[in-house]
């Protein structure tokens, strides 16, 4: 049976020189198809997850398809049983991935594009290397077998993490990450600090689950909507995180009940019941915790948004991350 709404995971990197025009643009035709989710609008392209009914969701595409600039977005598209957002939010940023590198520009130069089945071909070579250009709490729930990764807490901080893998820059270094948005800045980053042999898996590892069944991909992944993770690997899959209090295995990624805290970690159900959603008795203890929820998922308050609606006062301050 088909299932009633559909995830777009997507992005473009193209020069837009009217940026805040677009992004009036883009939330009113999600406004107008009731699509909800996250974009960023930036003056080198676009970048989002929505998620809507299968017309909706047809639409909207078409519709950026329509515009030249983003004629070529590839979309990952992906079946659920409901809303994976509740609202939607488009905000204008000065870049679609944060990494603190304005002057990359991945529609100029990139790493070479590899699609899913000659990524998975390309893994076996003894000689390429895997590298995980995501954030540690992303890799610890799941990964490539054998992958190197930098220790980061978020991908802005991969610049000054580079002294980790100086020794690959004569390696052939195979990068990936959740959809491939990423791996564009990070390709063309490391070559421009002299890696000579940089490639990227084409959309990412959502791409390679639906394509190749993720062969080889160990444990789950982490996706920024109310899913959390979600399974990749239809072939050989194990189990590689573990519960962030106890050390069993779990593959239960959650939020720290404590908003103040707001710790991305897996938490087993025990461990989940007995401190209440939180990561430590600490924040057990905390005046800031939430009540406790098994889902581990803590979705913010809507300030007055009803989906279909959008904000009273839409655009009156030009410092709302919403307008």
């Amino acid at each position: 049976m088909a299932l009633p709404y559909r995830v777009l995971l997507y992005y473009c990197f193209a020069e837009v020189q009217d940026a805040a025009l677009l992004q009036r643009q883009q939330l009113e035709k999600c406004l107008e198809l009731d699509l909800r989710g996250r974009i960023i609008v930036a003056p080198e392209g676009l970048n989002g997850t929505v998620s809507g009914t299968p017309e909706a969701c047809q639409a909207y595409m078409d519709w950026v398809h329509a515009d030249p600039r983003f004629a070529g977005t590839d979309f990952k598209i992906e079946d659920v049983a409901e809303q994976a957002f509740a609202r939607i939010n488009v905000r204008l940023k000065p870049e679609i991935v944060h990494a603190g590198l304005p002057h990359i520009k991945p529609y100029e130069r990139t790493g070479q594009h590899l699609t899913p089945a000659e990524w998975k071909a390309m893994m076996q070579d003894p000689d390429v290397v895997l590298l995980d250009v995501r954030s540690d709490y992303e890799h610890n729930l799941g990964h490539f077998k054998g992958a190197r990764r930098l220790d980061i807490e978020n991908f802005r901080e991969l610049p000054e993490h580079l002294h980790e893998i100086e020794d690959l820059k004569s390696k052939k270094v195979l990068t990936y990450c959740t959809g491939g948005i990423k791996c564009e800045k990070a390709s063309a980053f490391l070559l421009e600090q002299g890696f000579e042999n940089v490639y990227q898996l084409l959309g990412g590892i959502i791409r390679y689950g639906l394509e190749e069944g993720g062969e080889n991909f160990d444990g789950k992944c982490y996706v920024f909507d109310n899913r959390v993770a979600v399974e990749v690997n239809q072939v050989n899959p194990t189990v590689v995180a573990q519960c962030y209090v106890c050390g069993t295995q779990t593959e239960r990624m959650v939020n720290c009940a404590n908003s103040v805290c707001n710790r991305h970690v897996t938490i087993c159900p025990d461990c989940g019941v007995k401190l209440e959603g939180a990561c430590s008795e600490a924040c057990q203890q905390h005046p800031a915790k939430r009540p406790y929820n098994e889902r581990g998922v803590y979705t913010t308050d809507l300030n007055g948004y009803k989906p279909g609606l959008g904000y009273e006062g839409l655009f009156k301050n030009p410092d709302s991350a919403r307008a």
